[in-house]
């Protein structure tokens, strides 16, 4: 019905909203990681310890959020962790010693954590209803909207700061939540209806008022087993994105002898080329389907990621990274996807979970095997998890249905 599908539509843009909303955020947050360094006074490995604060914080919440969502639907959840991670963000420029930073940081990683499970949620019923492959457009809006907080924040480094800045985000913020948060609570988390069959009878456990098909999944051994699955694929992609945030520049200019501002474009591609795939996503999914998608998109993820880490030449690496983001784009939307479709919110915060875990683990491993071997060899694990990705993406051809 076209009232219905206005509804949609609307959802879909306050969703995508929160989608951007929190890369905005967050990516403000990291550019003024060092002048908050500066102001605590934190050496570097007290500054990597309070740092953890994000990611406890994160880990331990996007477990119970699943629950919450649940109990009180992911709507009203996404709208509560958007407050919280609004407010949040103000608080580190007020700290004076790493202790506070790190107790602050714990709270904004669990907002972090929170939203992410909730509008992954939430977008994983929207996706259902619609019945096509939106899921990358959402990450593309996340995408963007980390482009603009990184670009935002380096433009207002010079002339305010950190406490100014990320105040303004928070009235940022809670504007933004404030008239997409009024769209999302207007709507319930949409049901989708199941094909008309004969043979269909309504199954006792089914809950009243909603198709046999949106009744609540029960966590037999093999969904759990495909949940882990899927978070594995999320892991193994998490894993690039987060080695190549934090050692890439490094390699282009201590390896490649890199001017410091080409250096800095490492990343930005990576980004952007990651961006461009997401945005292009819906269209490679209906095309190609999940499968082809996921075992494509991490063939050529790992093949970029070798040229990458290996090439002689700057140049070779620059496109080395472009195609390592065009790759890894589209495997964690997904994974977290249909880890949602199994389990329902426990199947996406399992999923996010593991992705986040690969994003933390990727650079500390990087690191070590730098130190072991050289930083070009230790980059060639992106290449080899997007390799796996693509394996075990091949492998769960039929519980993706394409």
């Amino acid at each position: 019905m076209p009232g219905h599908s206005k509804d949609l539509t609307r959802l879909r843009i306050a969703l995508t909203t929160f989608f951007a909303l929190d890369g905005f955020i967050f990516a403000g947050w990291v550019v003024r990681i060092p002048a908050i360094k500066e102001q605590t006074g934190a050496s570097a490995s007290t500054l990597g310890l309070a740092l953890l604060g994000v990611s406890a914080g994160a880990v331990v919440t996007m477990m119970f959020t699943g629950r919450l969502c649940r109990r009180y639907g992911s709507h009203p959840v996404t709208v509560v962790c958007g407050i919280l991670l609004s407010l949040s963000v103000a608080l580190p420029p007020l700290t004076h010693s790493t202790w506070a930073l790190g107790s602050v940081l714990l709270v904004f990683g669990a907002a972090y954590g929170g939203i992410n499970v909730a509008f992954n949620s939430a977008a994983v019923d929207l996706v259902a209803v619609l019945r096509r492959p939106i899921m990358p457009s959402f990450h593309a809006a996340f995408s963007l909207g980390g482009m603009i907080g990184a670009g935002l924040g380096g433009l207002v480094a010079g002339s305010l700061s950190p406490t100014r800045h990320l105040l303004g985000l928070t009235v940022i913020g809670l504007l933004v939540t404030a008239v997409a948060g009024r769209a999302l609570l207007r709507y319930d988390s949409p049901v989708p209806q199941p094909a008309p069959s004969p043979q269909s009878a309504p199954s006792p456990q089914s809950v009243p008022g909603q198709p046999e098909e949106h009744a609540p999944r029960r966590a037999d051994p093999r969904t759990r087993r495909l949940v882990v699955v899927f978070g594995l694929i999320a892991l193994c992609t998490a894993y690039g994105e987060g080695a190549l945030a934090d050692w890439g520049t490094l390699h282009l200019e201590q390896d490649l002898d890199a001017h410091p501002g080409i250096a800095a474009a490492g990343y930005s591609c990576f980004a952007l080329a990651m961006t461009i795939g997401r945005l292009c996503g819906t269209t490679l999914l209906e095309r190609l389907g999940r499968t082809r998608t996921v075992v494509a998109g991490g063939t050529m993820a790992a093949v970029g990621m070798l040229v990458g880490s290996l090439a002689p030449s700057v140049w070779a690496a620059l496109l080395g990274f472009a195609v390592t983001g065009i790759g890894l784009a589209n495997i964690f939307p997904i994974a977290v996807e249909r880890a949602g479709a199994l389990a329902g919110p426990s199947g996406v915060a399992v999923a996010s979970t593991f992705g986040y875990g690969g994003m933390l683990l990727g650079p500390p491993a990087i690191g070590f095997m730098a130190d072991w071997f050289s930083l070009p060899i230790a980059l060639t694990s992106v290449a080899a998890l997007a390799a796996v990705a693509a394996v075990i993406g091949y492998g769960t051809r039929r519980a993706t249905a394409d």
